[in-house]
Order: structure tokens, then C-alpha cells, then sequence
């Protein structure tokens, strides 16, 4: 799952300010998800074409519920981080290749504008017949996405800029459970 020799080299700082505008052209509204990644355990990613999002158990088969929360006082699964999402735009051009989308750890990838502007906390989302909404807590990068995506895309996303953006991604949680596809159209309620 880590950075090998097979992967492409990580961007520089520059590269990835060149591709800026490419990001900030995200649509605001019914942008399409493009992928779904279940992580049944950790460093696993299995993508899948349909999934269900319960407001119980987040992304049924993914380990977010029985993986719990380091941040959480008592170590269980934090309700605000149940479903991770990332621009597509800013993860394409981070991982260079539509393979290397599921090493970011976020289960949805979507073509939407994610930033704070667009999505305050408390904003909800529909997709398929699924409604999630926007949480206060920030999605942060991490040693692991460095690792896999270089330390200066973890520069990028974590300046002052980058965070407004939420180029990391949002957290979100699961307030109508319902079945989501690859391809649904994901709408602003």
C-alpha cells in the first residue's frame, strides 16, 4: 500500500500549485461519484461498484465502527468521521493514476467542490437514496498520505489555503441510510 518503485514519482509543490485551478473548477452541485472504497480492515481497500451507508454502521463493510478513534476519549468511532470524502480533481492529481485513488483512505470519491464555502458543517449531501451531512471535525492528512502521495502534497493541503479548500477531503455522517452506486449523481440538499 505504500510508495514502491512501481508508483509514479510524487509531485513537487509546484506541480501540484499548477493544478490548482484544475481543482477550484469542481462542480458546486450534482457532481458524480466516482468511486467507493470499503476498508475492511487496516491497509486493506476493496472498490466496489454499490454499497449501503447506514446511519449505524457508516459504509456497511468497512471497519470504521469496530477500528474506533485514537482522538475519541474512549477510543470508539467517532459519529463525525464515519464517511470520508475527497475531490476526485485533487486526487487524481496527487495519485497520478485512477489505481493509486484508494491509497488516500477516504470511501468516497466525488467531483464536487468540498471546500468550507461550498459545504459548511451542517451542509447535506444525497447520494442514491443515502443523505449525509458535513461534520465540523477537519479531515487532516497524515504520515501515511505523505508516504504514499509525498511530503510536499501534504504540504499543499495543509496551508492555510488547502484547509479552506479541504483538499484532504471532509468529514461527513450518515443521516438516511441508503444504497449508493459509482456514478450517482451527488446533490446538495
Amino acid at each position: 500500500m505504500e510508495h514502491s518503485p512501481d508508483a509514479p514519482a510524487h509531485l513537487t509543490t509546484e506541480q501540484l500549485e499548477t493544478g490548482l485551478g484544475h481543482i477550484l473548477r469542481s462542480p458546486a452541485n450534482n457532481g458524480p461519484l466516482l468511486m467507493i472504497v470499503r476498508r475492511p480492515e487496516v491497509d486493506r481497500r476493496e472498490v466496489v461498484t454499490e454499497a449501503e451507508l447506514d446511519v449505524a454502521e457508516g459504509l456497511v463493510g468497512d471497519n470504521w465502527k469496530s477500528r474506533g478513534s485514537a482522538s475519541a476519549p474512549d477510543g470508539r468511532a467517532n459519529p463525525d468521521a464515519q464517511i470520508t470524502i475527497i475531490n476526485a480533481r485533487l486526487l487524481a492529481l496527487l495519485a497520478r493514476s485512477e489505481e493509486r485513488w484508494q491509497l488516500s483512505g477516504d470511501q468516497l470519491v466525488i467531483d464536487l467542490d468540498v471546500s468550507v464555502d461550498s459545504l459548511p458543517p451542517g451542509a447535506r449531501l444525497s447520494i442514491g437514496s443515502a443523505v449525509i451531512e458535513v461534520s465540523e471535525k477537519e479531515h487532516t492528512g497524515c504520515a501515511k498520505f505523505a508516504a504514499r502521495y509525498g511530503r510536499d502534497a501534504l504540504r499543499f493541503i495543509s496551508t492555510p489555503e488547502g484547509r479552506d479548500l479541504r483538499l484532504r477531503g471532509v468529514n461527513t455522517k450518515v443521516v438516511r441510510s441508503g444504497k449508493i452506486r459509482a456514478g450517482d449523481l451527488v446533490s446538495r440538499l
